[in-house]
C-alpha cells in the first residue's frame, strides 16, 4: 500500500499545479470548490484510500486540449504498475467525453484496447484494435496488436491472414513467422513455400513421411536441416538413427555421421558415432574413440557417456567410484537446460519454437559448448 501511495505522490503533484492554475482563473469568480476538491483528494491519498483519492482526481481533472496527455500519462503509469482496472477506468472516463479531437479519440481507444490485452480480455481489445485499424489506416502498429492477439488465441488462420497484410501493405518482414503459423496448423508444405529455411517445417515434414513409412524420403528431409542450421544437428540424429535402422543401413548413416563431425562437432554427433562403435566393435573400441574425440570437443554429455561405459566393464571398488562419479554427472546434467533463448536468455529442457519469455519465434536453439552440445 505504501508504494502505491508513493506511486500517486507524483500525480497528485500534477493535480495540485492544475488546481492552482484554475484556481487563479477561479478566484476571480469567487469559486474555489476545484482547489477544495484536490485537498479532499489529498486526504484520502494521506487516509490510505486510493480508490477514492483516484476518483476525486478524475472528476477533478476536466477534460480539454491541455489534459488529455496527463489522463493518458495517468492511466498508462497504472496499466504498467499492474492497476489495469484504474487504467481502464481512467482511459473509458476520457473516451466518454465527446469533445475529444479524432486523434485524441483514437490514442484513448489504443490506450483502453491495451488495457484490456493487459487484463487478459482478448475479445474487447481484438474488437477495438479492428476499428482502429479502420479508423487510421496507416498506422500498423493496429495490426501488429491484432497479430499478438490472434496468436495469444491461437487463431492461427486469423494470424497468418494480418501477417500477410503486413507484409503486403507495411513492408514488414512477417514470412518466417508466417511459415511457424502453417506449422502449428500441421502444415510443412506451405510452411516451407513461404519460408524454404524453415527448420521447424522440415522437421515436421520428415516425421510425416515416416509415419507414412517412407524412410528415404524422411532420410532426405532431415539431412536438409543440417544444410539450413547446424545447430539443430541435435534434432534430427535419433529419427536418422530409426530411419536407417528400418532400411539395414546403419553404415550409410555412419559415414554420414563421420562426414559431419568433420564440419560440425558436436557431442550428440560424438555420441551417435560411439554407440554405433559399442554395438559392433566393442566397449574398448568406443572408449578410445570418445576418449580421442572428448580431448577436441570436451562436453559434459560426452563425460557422462564415458563414465556409463566404464561402470558397465568394471568391478569392485573401481566400479564405486565410478558409480558414484556417474551420480554426481547425472545429478548435474538433471539441472542443466537444453535449449537458450538468444534474445532474451530463456533456457529450458525442452524446444520452443515461441520463446515463452519475449515471444520471439525461431530464438530458441539448442545450448553449444561444454554444458551443452
Amino acid at each position: 500500500m505504501i508504494n502505491f501511495l508513493l506511486l500517486l505522490l507524483p500525480v497528485a503533484a500534477v493535480f495540485g499545479w492544475y488546481a492552482g492554475y484554475k484556481y487563479k482563473s477561479s478566484f476571480v469568480k469567487g469559486v474555489n470548490l476545484f482547489s477544495r476538491n484536490y485537498f479532499v483528494g489529498l486526504k484520502y491519498l494521506i487516509e490510505e484510500q486510493p480508490d477514492k483519492a483516484i476518483d476525486i482526481f478524475i472528476k477533478m481533472l476536466e477534460v480539454n486540449s491541455d489534459t488529455v496527455e496527463t489522463h493518458l500519462a495517468l492511466g498508462g503509469l497504472f496499466r504498467r504498475r499492474g492497476e489495469v482496472d484504474r487504467a481502464i477506468r481512467v482511459h473509458q472516463n476520457l473516451i466518454a467525453r465527446p469533445q475529444l479531437a479524432k486523434h485524441q479519440r483514437i490514442r484513448a481507444l489504443s490506450e483502453l484496447a491495451q488495457d484490456y490485452m493487459r487484463a487478459g480480455v482478448l475479445d474487447r481489445a481484438e474488437n477495438i484494435f479492428l476499428e482502429l485499424a479502420n479508423l487510421d489506416k496507416k498506422d500498423e502498429t493496429n495490426f501488429k496488436y491484432l497479430l499478438n492477439i490472434y496468436e495469444q488465441q491461437k487463431d492461427w488462420p486469423k494470424a497468418i491472414a494480418i501477417a500477410e497484410k503486413l507484409t503486403a501493405e507495411y513492408g514488414v518482414e512477417t514470412m518466417s513467422t508466417v511459415a511457424h503459423y502453417y506449422c502449428e496448423l500441421g502444415n510443412p508444405k506451405k510452411a516451407l513455400a513461404v519460408d524454404k529455411n524453415c527448420v521447424r517445417g522440415r522437421l515436421l515434414q520428415g516425421s510425416l513421411s515416416m509415419n507414412d513409412g517412407d524412410f528415404k524420403n524422411a532420410i532426405r528431409t532431415y539431412k536438409m536441416v543440417t544444410e539450413q542450421n547446424p545447430d539443430f544437428i541435435t534434432e534430427i540424429i535419433n529419427p536418422l538413427i530409426q530411419c536407417y535402422e528400418k532400411l539395414n543401413n546403419e553404415q550409410e548413416l555412419v559415414n554420414y555421421l563421420q562426414n559431419c563431425l568433420i564440419k560440425y562437432p558436436r557431442a550428440s554427433i560424438i555420441l551417435a558415432l560411439a554407440g554405433f562403435l559399442k554395438k559392433y566393435r566393442g566397449d574398448i573400441i568406443a572408449i578410445e574413440f570418445i576418449t580421442r574425440q572428448m580431448s577436441r570437443y570436451p562436453s559434459l554429455r560426452g563425460l557422462s557417456y564415458l563414465t556409463d561405459v566404464y561402470v558397465d566393464n568394471s568391478e569392485g571398488d573401481i566400479k564405486k567410484k565410478f558409480l558414484f562419479l556417474q551420480e554426481l554427472i547425472k545429478k548435474f546434467l538433471l539441472d542443466k537446460p537444453v535449449y537458450r533463448c538468444v534474445h532474451c536468455g530463456f533456457s529450458s529442457k525442452n524446444l520452443y519454437w515461441h520463446c515463452p519469455s519475449c515471444k520471439r519465434w525461431s530464438s530458441v536453439k539448442p545450448i553449444l559448448g561444454l554444458e551443452g552440445d
